[in-house]
């Protein structure tokens, strides 16, 4: 069935608003997955902000002209499907790359992150990285650590004359005792 003028320019809109406001963009060749299978992967994708779609190549250039991106030609062959990433990147990242491991149907072929085009290796390491919350406590412990070495040292001398101070008024009781 035919797709309406009409419609392909909601589609392009479409397109456009999502790789706008999308951090990074993953396309994937779906070849070989069920209904089911997609609809089980969109869920996951929900749960961590993500959009996943089944497009239309030439639909989907369009919309990339729009916003000014491009991706390698061969990326954009046969059927593709595009994960939007409207959230943190690491768990959409990380859910495309677990399905496609469990699945062994789905491809990932590459993508876009702010705007330019990145490759598979590329994914797989935003899949690995830890989420924001692990990643700012990381920073902040980093940044506590030499302040609390610094306590440590200052507080040294201070302990070691109160410990003498102590030592020496037990003396001195023990003495008048």
């Amino acid at each position: 069935m035919a797709i309406t003028k009409k419609k392909k320019q909601e589609l392009v809109a479409q397109y456009t608003d999502l790789l706008s406001r999308s951090q990074a963009t993953i396309l994937t060749d779906y070849r070989g997955l069920t209904a089911t299978e997609i609809s089980g992967l969109r869920n996951k994708l929900r749960e961590v902000d993500s959009q996943y779609h089944v497009i239309k190549n030439t639909l989907f250039r369009l919309a990339l002209q729009n916003v000014g991106h491009s991706v390698p030609e061969e990326l954009l062959v046969g059927p593709v499907a595009v994960s939007f990433c409207l959230g943190e990147i690491p768990p959409s990242a990380k859910t495309l790359v677990d399905f496609a491991k469990d699945s062994k149907v789905l491809i990932i072929k590459g993508g876009l992150l702010s705007g330019k085009a990145i490759g598979v290796e590329d994914i797989q390491a935003l899949s690995s990285l830890p989420s924001r919350e692990v990643l700012l406590a990381q920073v902040l412990a980093g940044m506590q650590s030499p302040i609390s070495g610094l306590v440590t040292v200052l507080s040294g001398p201070i302990r070691g004359l109160l410990n003498v101070l102590k030592a020496r008024s037990e003396q001195l009781e023990g003495a008048s005792a």
